[in-house]
């Protein structure tokens, strides 16, 4: 009789720890969603209104799609060393250090609109939300993979990508909307105001989550350079060229030169909602996909659906004549982007060894930053010369040649080309 009682106090026991680890589970999740979601409006108020600035401060369109890239060449150089300080530190300093970074960043948009040299001091802004970014990306999904299992880690990891998301078309339509009905100021001071808050409500909220006994022997340029962490980078890559990269810094001026209007906005405000609708609608299928890439034991089969699903988006761009069609367009490209990103990365973490998740983290953001920096600066010029048609045609093709890195370096990886979750690196 007594160890039965026994046993059923353990049991009892381990019911109570188990709820209790939920619990801290789903907090820490909330609190890194809420504060990414607050800085993310920095992220976004520039695309629906830079572009259009061009023409007024005398800005050339290369240098301004310099300016929108600079932030993701500078995450090119960053993410790498973020990633290694986490696995050497951990994740609460830095993530607090770079949601304050990009506070400040945001900031410097408000000064370049008042300085005789406003290029200069967007490419200094840019740098630092490059900077600040890189150490909220790395630590974010850090913090998400450290806190969830295998059987949680794809809805952890969309949950947590679709809240750093959602703040950035929260920041498109207060670029868009706000400049137009006060001024270009007046939604980077709230955009900057909104940043600096997610860096208090960080400080306030997020513990320590990542402890490496390996720690010290973590050098600051170390990246990880196995078969999971490039083939996803890979991935990611061409998913960010096409995406925040093609798309968002020409769509503005595809409504422009067609002549479409979106509730009777004009091309600044129009842009920033349609950008609006596609971040939307990537944001809830981030969950969507993770949730399924959990229920199923499997991240491939709907990694490669939410591929075909981009591609068909894209395609119906090309076509799109009026806002209907640009719309439906806009909510396809931004479902399959999203779909994608949270079984994408809890593929990552599912293959890579714990004490070198910051590492991996760190170099799926260097690939898919030079993705998404190579995007305007090829995209802008591309669109003048050859027009839009052949660019997002060009970009229709990404998810497909993304579909075949992904099966090519699973199977390289795993032997399967659609392995379980329950497999480790």
């Amino acid at each position: 009789m007594y160890g039965s009682n026994g046993n059923e106090a353990r049991s009892s026991s381990a019911r109570a720890e188990a709820v209790v680890d939920v619990k801290r589970q789903r907090a820490v999740v909330l609190a890194v969603i809420l504060s990414t979601f607050f800085v993310g409006f920095g992220g976004g108020v520039v695309f629906p209104i830079l572009p259009n600035l061009g023409a007024v401060l005398g800005i050339s369109p290369f240098l301004v799609g310099v300016i929108l890239s600079t932030n993701r060449f500078v995450r090119v150089v960053a993410n790498a060393p973020a990633g290694s300080l986490v696995d050497r530190i951990g994740t609460r300093s830095p993530f607090i250090a770079g949601l304050f970074i990009e506070g400040v960043a945001t900031l410097g948009y408000i000064l370049a609109m008042r300085s005789t040299l406003p290029e200069a001091w967007f490419l200094l802004a840019r740098v630092l939300w490059g900077v600040g970014s890189a150490l909220v990306f790395a630590t974010a999904y850090t913090i998400a993979a450290d806190v969830s299992t295998g059987e949680s880690r794809g809805t952890n990891m969309g949950v947590v990508r679709g809240g750093m998301t959602l703040g950035f078309p929260a920041g498109l339509v207060l670029g868009g909307v706000v400049s137009e009905l006060f001024s270009i100021p007046i939604a980077f001071a709230l955009a900057a105001a909104f940043a600096l808050f997610a860096s208090v409500l960080a400080y306030a909220t997020i513990p320590e989550t990542h402890v490496s006994d390996s720690k010290t022997a973590v050098k600051p340029w170390e990246i990880e350079t196995g078969t999971p962490t490039m083939t996803v980078g890979l991935v990611n890559f061409g998913l960010y060229f096409a995406y925040l990269g093609a798309l968002f810094s020409t769509l503005v001026l595809f409504l422009a030169a067609n002549g479409f209007a979106v509730l009777g906005y004009g091309p600044q405000a129009s842009s920033g909602v349609l950008m609006a609708v596609t971040v939307i609608a990537a944001a809830g299928f981030m969950f969507g996909g993770g949730v399924l890439s959990d229920r199923l034991g499997m991240r491939v089969p709907i990694l490669l659906g939410f591929l075909a699903v981009s591609f068909v988006g894209f395609l119906l761009l090309t076509v799109a004549d009026s806002v209907v069609g640009l719309v439906a367009a806009c909510v396809l490209i931004g479902t399959g982007q999203g779909g994608t990103s949270g079984p994408l990365i809890a593929l990552l973490a599912d293959l890579t060894p714990d004490e070198r998740i910051g590492r991996a983290m760190g170099t799926n953001n260097v690939l898919g930053d030079i993705g998404g920096g190579l995007g305007p600066m090829i995209s802008l010029p591309l669109v003048e010369s050859v027009g839009f048609t052949p660019v997002y045609t060009a970009c229709a093709l990404v998810p497909l040649l993304a579909g075949g890195v992904l099966l090519y370096g699973v199977y390289v990886q795993t032997g399967s080309v659609s392995p379980r979750t329950s497999i480790d690196g």
